[in-house]
């Protein structure tokens, strides 16, 4: 199996797809969201793994927006924790280091460390295992990256301190994409991903939408807005709830919320990952 996913080798992308695929698959570095999108679409990958939200910094919109231009299904999701570490070349020590590369976020997660080191010089990079990638390529004993101890394995990298984000419950959780959607298995806790677009822009309309799910007892897990590109200041809503189409309630809940919206797509049902510590093997 091949999975693609956005960044470098050793990318917290990467460890993501390893960890809800296997150890043993093969994985395709993309410069972009879009192009793990594509290389799924033409058969040049058989999955891909994106990031969708974190638990810090919020939901990644560009790729909400994805989910709804192409035609993937999602299959999996899994929680990965995110864990930054100083890294640095052989023979170099914190006291040597002037300055240290990394994407802007993951300097922002580990801004109190920074603070904490004013000798050190923060410098955005465009991905935290990119800034591994290059301070190996570059060799300066000066100068280190802030990426994830896998990246430090890739790439030959000392870690010089673990755990120096801010805080610890700094937890991404990423989506797998398939061309097919997931075969369910008779007892799994699945959770369902959907997009639709209010019928009318009335007052009280969003409160019956919910109320489709709240009058069956249906647990609505997320619910996210964003602009509708073809009608200027309307929105379309994506929302994850708690079950699937197989069962009776989800069904008639999605025959109802067809009924009063004018446009509805199903983006995925899939295994439910029980909480930010559990990962779970994704099918499809």
């Amino acid at each position: 199996m091949n999975a693609a996913f956005q960044g470098v080798h050793g990318a917290y992308s990467e460890a993501a797809a390893r960890a809800a695929l296997g150890k043993e698959i093969a994985t395709s570095p993309c410069e972009t969201f879009a192009e793990v999108f594509d290389r799924v679409e033409r058969r040049q990958s058989d999955r891909g793994v994106i990031p969708i939200e974190n638990s810090l910094a919020g939901s990644i919109h560009e790729n909400y927006d994805l989910l709804l231009t192409h035609g993937l299904h999602i299959v999996g999701e899994i929680h990965q924790r995110i864990e930054h570490a100083l890294l640095a070349p052989p023979g170099s020590t914190l006291g040597r280091l002037t300055s240290v590369r990394s994407h802007p976020q993951a300097l922002a997660q580990c801004s109190r460390f920074l603070l904490a080191h004013p000798a050190i010089k923060p410098v955005p990079f465009f991905d935290t295992a990119g800034a591994a990638h290059a301070v190996a390529r570059d060799g300066r004993t000066d100068t280190g990256a802030i990426a994830g101890a896998y990246a430090a394995r890739l790439y030959g990298l000392r870690i010089l301190k673990r755990n120096i984000e801010n805080s610890p419950n700094n937890f991404t959780r990423f989506l797998v994409l398939s061309r097919a959607p997931w075969k369910f298995t008779h007892g799994t806790k699945t959770r369902s991903s959907i997009v639709f677009t209010p019928a009318a822009n009335r007052p009280g309309m969003l409160f019956h939408i919910l109320g489709v799910f709240a009058l069956r007892d249906i647990d609505l897990l997320k619910i996210e807005s964003r602009p509708d590109p073809r009608s200027p200041f309307d929105y379309r809503f994506y929302a994850d709830i708690a079950g699937g189409p197989d069962e009776e309630r989800v069904s008639r809940a999605f025959d109802h919320l067809r009924e009063i919206v004018s446009h509805f797509r199903l983006l995925g049902t899939y295994p439910a990952a029980a909480g930010p510590a559990r990962r779970t093997r994704a099918g499809g």
